[in-house]
């Protein structure tokens, strides 16, 4: 087993493609993921449980639905087939998808069962409580029969994923007669699997479990990879399959084909949630797929697809715009807190997603001295994470003439980004920071109060997004200026 060495270039193009915008069929259990989000800030007399003040709500499509939902994000044509109750829920979930140009009309009703529905109670990015809405009995006969027919009129697509959630869509006839059709077609199949049993996914051509499913179908302990890859390599071999690629949490993932085994280092800084991770992966792999990828990109892609979901909290797709991002933040070499803006907006995404306040300065800072660090420090109380944008050699000769800047911007980007009050520095080329305030969008907007408000570049657009601007006194007599003049003499 040897690490990857991927093209990041091949996958670039595969994005900007979108793998050939390939029609994809997702087969499944559909689900309406419901959060509620709150502050707990007691325990209840009653009983040691915690007491959650509600905020805010959001409903997002699970299982099969985010499946879809992550191929329509890379740019695919999606269909997804299964099953749904006659409710509110069904609507929501068929609504979502709607919204992203995904056919439902091989989305089956139910009259006598719920859509099955996920609630989940989170304080902060901490989950407190799930509670599942669903009818785990035998579906009627006479209902399978109209989603085969359903899905039978489907087939004209490039790929087909099997996404089982064990809610009763995939039964191993049902997977079986797809296969078996796939076949005759020369359409891929690809399938997220559940149960101790892959047999029922035989003749596939790849399946993406995860760590504890390879486990508890295999019969091999959790903590011995070798096993782990012994395992795989036995369902590749017996099942027919091209590849199995085991996704491993914190430890990454593992492609098994049968002549050659791949690892992928994870990519996620921080883990938040894993809800939906298993449907990044299937997704991310099928357009690898499609892409023409090898193995080695496709592997890498996924991994840093799952990457990106994984430090969100909630069910999250991915899409083209994130994952391109993250391609370049790959490029970048960060020095402790300075980043480009591809790293950056990664790393501002998950403070968002942990609800913390952006807060945004810029300047020269040519030579730092006792006035910038408290100009700092007052900028950094005004929310919960500070950048500071640094204009960069060329940007400050445009401001200040040919003498200046004293010190270069790597080094003047260094010595800011090691002040405790600063989260993350930005060099940025032009005379002013307005393109980098656009695409940052901060929650607040720092100045010195040597500038009048509507003399602050950006401040019109953060405001338009409910964003505010401060304007922070400054130490008299406190300048980079006047520093020049004294070393002149």
């Amino acid at each position: 087993m040897h690490e990857i060495t991927p093209n990041n270039e091949n996958i670039a193009d595969a994005l900007r493609n979108g793998f050939g915008r390939k029609r994809v069929l997702v087969v499944g259990d559909l689900m309406l993921d419901r959060y509620i989000w709150g502050i707990v800030e007691r325990i209840s007399p009653e009983a040691p449980v915690p007491v959650l003040s509600p905020g805010r709500e959001a409903t997002r499509a699970g299982g099969a639905g985010n499946v879809a939902l992550n191929l329509a994000g890379l740019g695919l044509e999606v269909a997804v087939a299964g099953f749904a109750g006659e409710d509110e829920n069904r609507d929501r979930v068929l609504e979502i998808l709607a919204g992203y140009d995904i056919d439902t009309t091989a989305v089956v009703t139910l009259a006598d069962r719920p859509t099955v529905t996920k609630t989940r109670v989170i304080a902060g990015h901490q989950h407190v409580l799930r509670i599942d809405s669903e009818d785990l009995s035998d579906i009627d006969s006479g209902d399978r029969d109209r989603l085969f027919k359903a899905v039978t009129g489907k087939l004209g697509v490039d790929a087909i994923i099997l996404s089982d959630y064990a809610k009763g869509v995939l039964t191993t006839r049902l997977c079986q007669r797809l296969i078996e059709l796939a076949k005759e077609s020369c359409i891929p199949v690809l399938a997220d699997p559940k149960g101790f049993d892959f047999s029922k996914y035989a003749g596939a051509s790849a399946l993406t479990p995860n760590l504890l499913e390879l486990s508890r179908a295999g019969g091999v302990p959790a903590d011995r990879t070798d096993d782990l890859v012994q395992a795989a390599r036995a369902y590749v071999d017996a099942l027919g399959l091209q590849f199995l690629v085991l996704t491993r949490g914190p430890d990454g993932m593992i492609l098994v084909a049968q002549d050659q085994t791949i690892h992928s280092p994870a990519k996620a800084r921080e883990v938040f949630d894993v809800s939906g991770a298993g449907d990044t992966v299937i997704a991310s792999v099928a357009a690898a797929m499609l892409g023409d990828l090898d193995y080695v990109d496709m592997l890498h892609m996924a991994n840093l697809a799952a990457g990106f979901v994984v430090g969100r909290v909630g069910t999250v797709a991915i899409d083209q715009t994130s994952l391109m991002r993250a391609l370049h933040a790959e490029e970048q070499a960060p020095s402790e807190s300075v980043y480009g803006l591809d790293e950056l907006l990664l790393l501002v995404d998950d403070w968002r997603n942990r609800e913390q306040r952006i807060v945004f300065t810029n300047g020269c800072f040519d030579i730092v001295h006792a006035g910038h660090v408290s100009y700092l420090h007052k900028a950094a109380r005004e929310g919960d994470k500070l950048i500071v944008g640094i204009n960069t050699d060329e940007s400050v000769r445009a401001l200040k003439g040919d003498t200046r800047p004293i010190n270069g911007q790597d080094d003047r980007a260094c010595v800011v980004a090691a002040l405790a009050a600063v989260d993350a520095v930005v060099l940025f080329d032009e005379e002013t920071p307005l393109e980098l305030i656009k695409a940052l969008q901060p929650d607040v907007l720092v100045k010195g109060a040597d500038y009048s408000k509507d003399q602050v570049v950006g401040a019109a657009e953060v405001e338009s997004h409910g964003g505010r601007v401060v304007l922070v006194p400054l130490i008299e007599g406190k300048s980079t200026s006047e520093l020049v003049r004294k070393i002149a003499g």
